[in-house]
């Protein structure tokens, strides 16, 4: 089924109710002109009874005035039919045969009695009355009935009915074309919105600046941060793509250089010698490259925050473990200080992990050879978790603080690729929370909060 555009749908939403508001207001009018010509016709019936009777006891019976035969002869558009007789049951004027009275008329007709019924093969609408009066010396009740076509007021009701339903037919027609001119210049900015993201290509992301009905501001606010994120994540794929040819370049050509070394080399010794050292870079070269795989993971929009509740406390004590089994020939000393209640935030597990693991082997790494000691503290502010590395090498000097947390950047050279503190301060900012250097005298000292995940959350 093939949708309906935004336009026709809002036209049939309001066309609708109108409709049917049509149809009942039809109907209601039809009822109504029904009944108003039912009461103005038997209205004529009466009035022209009223003075029949009038006339013929002026007359003696004899002749009816001009004014009511006019009456008689045009009454409603229609000719009316009399019959008039005496108590006695003498025809005194008029028609010679009217219509049957119906078996369910009243013996007494005191009120005038109005009735349908057929006469010479025609509906007809009868009234029955009777008016005391005294023609020739007979006085009594004489009936008089007078009878009309329903023809008269059938036609009448549809002449009334037809120019209502054409006036409201009209109205219909001239509200539909407001609405569908309205509806029409209400849908430009949408029309116009839709030109302008159909002009955004994957180099062109900018921002959609048109004005639009507050109803779509959310909708461009939305579109504009969706582009705001494709965008970078462009140019984060772009520059990741730089970055990692840049910095493969140098480990890869040593890899290809020892391989050449490993095959010319003058005999098996030396070959033992140059495959060790190639083992060496060709790991050095597969450290780096996973390095760059997580500082891509870690500034990209993956981490989902409120997907995984996770226990931090456990979380810093297992890369602890971890970190102790991977340096065990290391002669480092780890502290670990923890609060005692538990600590949850909401993220990536792994992610986590390897944010803390890298803060532990940085300090390793750059801390320098006197460096003996590494002290964790866990603690809580009532709205983060803060963790805290601190150890008592060289350290690291304020003003290469920023460097310290750049890609790429050291503070005090030496090995690694520079990436351990962008990763976890990547980690640290897409799970919403922090991390900074702080000024220490005996080492280097990094701090990093996270939000805690609260019940009610």
């Amino acid at each position: 089924m093939t949708p309906r555009s935004l336009r026709s749908r809002l036209i049939w939403i309001i066309l609708t109710p109108l409709l049917l508001i049509a149809l009942v207001a039809s109907a209601w009018q039809f009822r109504n002109t029904t009944l108003r010509a039912e009461s103005i016709f038997d209205r004529g019936l009466l009035s022209a009874a009223l003075a029949i009777s009038r006339d013929i006891a002026v007359s003696d019976g004899d002749a009816l005035s001009p004014a009511t035969r006019r009456l008689i002869n045009d009454t409603s558009g229609g000719e009316l039919f009399y019959h008039v007789y005496a108590p006695d049951g003498v025809f005194v004027t008029g028609y010679s045969t009217p219509p049957v009275l119906p078996k369910s008329a009243p013996s007494d007709q005191a009120e005038p009695f109005y009735y349908n019924a057929r006469y010479q093969g025609q509906d007809m609408r009868v009234l029955r009355f009777q008016d005391g009066t005294t023609i020739s010396g007979v006085s009594g009740l004489f009936n008089i009935t007078v009878w009309q076509s329903a023809d008269v007021r059938r036609n009448f009701v549809r002449d009334v009915a037809s120019r209502s339903f054409a006036v409201i037919a009209l109205l219909v027609l001239s509200v539909a074309f407001v609405v569908w001119f309205g509806v029409a210049v209400g849908l430009r900015p949408l029309l116009d919105l839709e030109k302008a993201i159909a002009k955004r290509t994957p180099t062109e992301l900018e921002p959609i600046r048109r004005a639009v009905p507050i109803e779509a501001r959310r909708i461009v606010d939305t579109l504009n941060a969706l582009l705001d994120r494709v965008s970078r994540r462009i140019s984060s794929k772009d520059e990741f793509i730089s970055n990692a040819a840049h910095q493969l370049r140098n480990p890869v050509a040593g890899v290809l250089a020892l391989a050449e070394a490993v095959q010319n080399a003058p005999n098996a010794a030396a070959a033992k010698k140059r495959s060790a050292e190639l083992v060496l870079a060709a790991r050095e070269a597969s450290n780096l490259t996973n390095q760059l795989l997580s500082f891509e993971r870690a500034g990209g929009a993956d981490i989902e925050q409120s997907s995984v509740v996770l226990d931090f406390k456990a979380l810093v004590q297992q890369v602890v473990d971890t970190f102790l089994q991977q340096n065990a020939a290391q002669d480092v000393k780890v502290i670990v200080n923890m609060v005692h209640a538990n600590l949850s935030v909401r993220g990536d597990a792994i992610m986590l992990q390897e944010a803390v693991l890298n803060l532990l082997t940085n300090a390793v790494v750059h801390g320098g050879p006197d460096m003996s000691e590494i002290k964790i503290d866990l603690s809580t502010d009532v709205e983060h978790a803060i963790l805290s590395v601190t150890d008592n090498g060289v350290g690291i000097p304020v003003e290469k603080h920023i460097a310290a947390i750049s890609r790429f950047g050291q503070a005090n050279g030496g090995k690694g690729s520079g990436l351990g503190l962008p990763i976890s301060a990547r980690v640290m900012k897409n799970h919403g929370g922090s991390l900074k250097l702080v000024e220490y005298s005996e080492g280097a000292k990094v701090v990093v909060a996270l939000p805690l995940a609260h019940e009610d959350v």
